[in-house]
């Protein structure tokens, strides 16, 4: 459930980043390592609660890092490593190659797809808030904060060397 919530979570965040028109601040990514907080919640009609995560991305190019829901969420572009610190356990997947529900980068560079299911809240020189409509019955809002551009700092942060995690780790490999 965690790691479902962790995946709508990156889905939200990149796809909260749009709008109508053109957003300058996300217009600024390419060519960037971009930094930020996220806050996303998901509220559907007839539902009893509405779930909220938070937490914080880099992102650079198609490469990324997440750290939210007790998890980190490490990708390279072509592998993903899903850290779970608690229950001591890595998962780790090969990424297709238009995993657009899991890449932050991918939803960050062609948000223009999206603008006619956003609807900005509320934008400034650091932040952006923004609802999007998933369907007649489903709305997610985004939060985000604190948000950085830096020069690129190329691909040593965007992997994870399973051989350096203690041995009590539970590796699953399904590359």
């Amino acid at each position: 459930m965690r790691r479902f919530l962790l995946i709508s979570a990156l889905a939200a965040i990149s796809l909260g980043a749009f709008a109508q028109g053109r957003i300058p601040l996300l217009d600024k990514v390419e060519g960037h390592r971009v930094t930020f907080h996220y806050t996303y919640s998901l509220s559907q009609k007839g539902a009893d609660f509405t779930p909220v995560t938070d937490g914080n991305v880099v992102v650079e190019g198609n490469d990324y890092t997440l750290e939210g829901l007790d998890l980190k969420v490490v990708s390279n572009g072509t592998t993903r490593w899903t850290l779970d610190e608690g229950a001591k356990e890595m998962v780790i997947e090969t990424v297709e190659k238009e995993d657009l529900f899991t890449n932050p980068a991918l939803f960050i560079a062609s948000y223009k797809n999206y603008l006619d299911k956003i609807k900005v809240n509320s934008q400034a020189a650091d932040a952006l808030d923004v609802t999007l409509t998933l369907d007649d019955e489903t709305r997610a809002r985004f939060i985000l904060k604190d948000i950085v551009y830096c020069e690129p700092q190329g691909k040593s942060d965007f992997s994870v060397d399973e051989k350096s995690l203690p041995s009590s780790y539970i590796i699953t490999d399904l590359r």
